[in-house]
């Protein structure tokens, strides 16, 4: 407990000094400190994951915009808790500006506890035309802030900057911090050659960027949270059968395995494509249309959703609402008033 003669900075050192305690507590039990970030398609079953990795019985909502909850587990008794952060992204691809609140320099940068921090890619393969460009945009924004912070990190700490690209680059062989999950109970009533070209269009995405691809089957999808929040063993099986779950770890799948795009040569010779992953995504938009971006924006107007109903809010809302409906009334009357 601190002494009223503590000064604040003998405050903080204290707290310093306990946490380093907690991080190594002397029997070489080591205290993580990890981060998940949850984003991809709207409705495609993020909460749901969330809540059963934390045993929580709850109906999912919808998210509204960024939420954030935690979660603590211990490995054994007498040990500390492990702490876990959950952000999830709602709306889809609407709100990428909220990319940079949960992504920060501290989510990966060494400080008292040991830090990891993983993103998980959720797509709902039952809506196969938003897939890819869900995907592309997720990543893409993604991709170029963390790139922004590494870059920032660089000129203040350069030996964490490096420290952060190699630890990318070693994960890529073992475990990357990426998953695409996807939802299976529509997609598996779907035609033979539609299962076919999605599967393989993900595993070859998966493959070129080192992520792991993983289903949707519940279960397994628990598993590999509880490894990514606290540290659990990670299931080793493989699957690649399309008419199955798919779960393919990092570094097992390969191009030769993966095989072309499902095209015929003669088709895939008219798209010039200038990359692999180009090639990829106009043999996929050629069966799956993309939406227009327009289309994949969330234009429900959250006040009037019934699950965020607030009585106090709601009627002083409504009493706003209608002073300017009157005030509309006046001002419209007395312009054609003044007209005459």
């Amino acid at each position: 407990m601190p002494k009223t003669s503590d000064t604040l900075w003998d405050i903080a050192k204290a707290e310093v000094e306990r946490r380093e305690n907690i991080a190594d507590d002397g029997d070489g039990t080591e205290v993580w400190e990890k981060s998940i970030f949850f984003m991809g398609n709207k409705n495609g079953g993020k909460t749901t994951i969330i809540l059963r990795c934390l045993d929580r019985d709850e109906i999912p909502k919808p998210t509204l915009a960024l939420e954030y909850t935690f979660g603590r587990r211990a490995k054994g008794h007498n040990t500390p808790k492990d702490i876990a952060h959950f952000w999830e992204l709602g709306s889809g691809t609407s709100l990428l500006d909220l990319i940079h609140i949960p992504i920060t320099t501290n989510s990966f940068v060494p400080s008292f506890f040991y830090r990891t921090f993983a993103i998980v890619l959720v797509l709902d393969l039952s809506k196969p035309n938003e897939l890819w460009l869900t995907m592309e945009n997720l990543l893409r924004v993604t991709r170029s802030h963390v790139d922004k912070l590494v870059t920032k990190l660089g000129k203040t700490n350069p030996k964490a900057a490096t420290e952060i690209k190699q630890r990318q680059r070693s994960n890529m062989q073992k475990d990357h911090p990426v998953r695409f999950f996807y939802k299976y109970d529509i997609f598996h009533e779907f035609d033979s050659e539609i299962k076919k070209m999605i599967c393989k269009t993900l595993r070859f995405v998966a493959h070129y960027y080192g992520f792991t691809t993983k289903s949707d089957a519940l279960l397994k999808a628990r598993g590999l949270i509880n490894h990514l929040a606290f540290g659990f063993d990670r299931s080793k099986s493989l699957s690649v059968d399309q008419n199955k779950p798919l779960f393919i770890p990092a570094g097992m799948d390969s191009l030769s395995q993966i095989g072309p795009p499902p095209a015929s040569d003669s088709d895939i010779g008219k798209l010039h494509a200038q990359t692999p992953v180009d090639l990829w995504k106009k043999v996929f938009e050629k069966t799956f249309p993309p939406k227009n971006i327009s289309d994949l924006k969330d234009v429900k107007d959250t006040a009037q959703d019934p699950q965020y109903a607030e009585y106090e809010v709601d009627a002083m809302r409504a009493q706003k609402n209608q002073r300017k409906y009157k005030q509309s009334i006046i001002l419209s009357w007395n312009s054609g008033k003044c007209l005459k």
